[in-house]
């Protein structure tokens, strides 16, 4: 029998991995569960339930209360909620309901009583959000505390940004803290930040609001006001063992949880939406990050889902902001819309190494697995692997692209040209790229496009077990990758420009070029 795992537990949620045979996001079929207290007193009870999703979030526990867990084809589980230090309430420090999105004094009322609702918090507390709309300007979380968004909680930013918070590009210690797309840069702060704190953990059944439909946000995603670029909806910066559970967060002003430098960080259980027009809206973004579980998480963004960056070299070559991301593992996700289901880059100049995604559900995304990186980025990306996933009315299934067309050079020739170019600092390096057990429904462009540097050639690509089972009839031929002199394609297979290739079925392999008027090369 198989053993359930504890992907994350807090005081009062335990976020549970009940994988049955074939199960990715949702459970082949509906498993029964039995959830029963165990401590001995008058307050015992038993809750029955369904489990529709392989990982179940099991909400309303008791701290410091011993739990089992029963169902069926899974061996008896048996766990322990930790203790809670004290509750507080944030209703209790004069936070008013109901201010209106544009009620700038309003907001910042709420965010001073958030202040010291948070201040209150002993070390391994709980601050709770009750249910009802609460407007606040941003709020910074401590560490050694859990943020728990009751169920009808809404806490929203207003739709004004005068005075809203900046962070600077760099803290006291010279050390990366505003960022934009891979660089240090003042930016707004986020609705929620935290900043170099341990042992954080926001969970809940309530939503998380950006308000970037609200206010101007998405009307300048590329540009800056005031001197700051647009705030992320949730924010953590240099900051470890942070735990996220349950909760909703939507309509952010740019990308919607951004972990910047993290380690030991857990999340399962998440909704993150963003209209599909919305700008650069991408889901969860781990930069430079270690050690990172996404899991039963659920995706509708405008962007990249899951985006996994490692900061970006700057254009005299400036690389003191540059760590590598290291060790993050999705599993069993839905990607309903977006750019990318799972992408790599293309801010990647820290390097990226040993990234997983098992066993997910990507639906109506451009692309699935999605790797981009450019001439000038330098770095390695390293050990990439897809397996058991259903890519469903996706239109690029696989692509790595080494000519991105990014930044303001991006078409220039030294970038686009697919002729050899000099060895340096600035090469970027794609070496082992594993899919395994996966299954392509209505395709659009193509199965795989892997376009490499004649000069530095994608090492280690692994295919097997591929499987396309149908074509979009309505598809348009496409150019599948945003690289310059890139032909446009319609249901075709797998094909390679300077990239070496393993795969166990010869004949998904296509001899036609990915590039216009440009000798190729490709390895078998």
């Amino acid at each position: 029998m198989t053993r359930p795992s504890i992907l994350a537990l807090s005081a009062r949620i335990a976020a549970l991995c009940l994988p049955l045979p074939g199960a990715r996001y949702h459970q082949v079929e509906p498993l029964a569960f039995r959830l029963a207290s165990r401590d001995g007193g008058s307050d015992a009870w038993t809750r029955e339930g369904l489990a529709e999703t392989a990982v179940l979030l099991l909400h309303d526990l008791i701290p410091g209360t011993i739990y089992q867990f029963e169902a069926e084809g899974f061996e008896l589980l048996t766990f322990s909620t930790p203790p809670c230090a004290g509750l507080v309430d944030a209703a209790d420090f004069g936070l008013l309901a109901d201010i209106e999105l544009d009620d700038g004094n309003g907001a910042l009322r709420n965010a001073e009583a958030l202040a010291r609702a948070v201040e209150a918090v002993p070390r391994g507390g709980t601050l709770v959000v009750p249910r009802g709309i609460w407007t606040a300007y941003p709020i910074a979380l401590k560490g050694n505390m859990t943020l728990h968004l009751a169920e009808g909680a809404i806490l929203r930013a207003p739709s004004t940004r005068l005075g809203w918070p900046i962070l600077p590009a760099r803290d006291d210690m010279g050390r990366m803290l505003g960022s934009w797309e891979g660089l240090p840069a003042a930016c707004f702060a986020a609705p929620v930040h935290a900043v170099n704190v341990d042992n954080l953990t926001i969970e809940g059944r309530g939503i998380l609001d950006g308000s970037g439909a609200e206010g101007d946000w998405w009307t300048w995603p590329k540009e800056t006001r005031v001197g700051a670029r647009r705030p992320r909806g949730l924010h953590l910066v240099s900051s470890s063992d942070v735990t996220l559970l349950g909760f909703t967060i939507r309509n952010a002003p740019s990308w919607t949880i951004h972990p910047q430098g993290c380690e030991r960080l857990r999340a399962a259980g998440l909704n993150i939406l963003a209209p599909h027009d919305s700008p650069n809206t991408d889901g969860f973004n781990p930069e430079s990050c270690r050690d990172v579980l996404i899991a039963g998480t659920r995706f509708s963004v405008g962007d990249d889902c899951i985006a996994v960056k490692a900061g970006k070299r700057g254009d005299q070559g400036e690389e003191d902001h540059l760590s590598e991301t290291r060790g993050v593992q999705v599993r069993h996700c839905l990607m309903e819309r977006g750019h990318g289901g799972l992408v790599i880059g293309s801010e990647m100049s820290g390097g990226v190494h040993d990234i997983a995604v098992e066993d997910c559900e990507m639906r109506g995304t451009d692309r699935g697995l999605r790797l981009k990186t450019r001439r000038g980025r330098g770095g390695l990306i390293s050990n990439i692997a897809m397996r058991r996933v259903l890519l469903d009315g996706v239109q690029t299934a696989l692509s790595a692209n080494a000519h991105y067309h990014c930044d303001a050079d991006g078409h220039a020739d030294w970038v686009q040209s697919r002729a050899r170019q000099p060895l340096g600092t600035g090469t970027p390096l794609i070496d082992g790229i594993t899919v395994d057990h996966v299954e392509i429904r209505c395709l659009a462009h193509a199965a795989g496009v892997f376009l490499g540097l004649p000069e530095a050639p994608i090492r280690n690509l692994r295919i097997s077990n591929l499987i396309i089972q149908s074509h979009d009839p309505e598809a348009r031929p496409t150019p599948p990758i945003m690289a310059d002199h890139v032909r446009p394609m319609r249901h075709e297979a797998i094909l390679v420009e300077w990239a070496e290739i393993a795969c166990d079925d010869p004949g998904l392999i296509s001899n036609a070029a990915i590039s216009l008027n440009s000798p190729h090369e490709s390895y078998r």
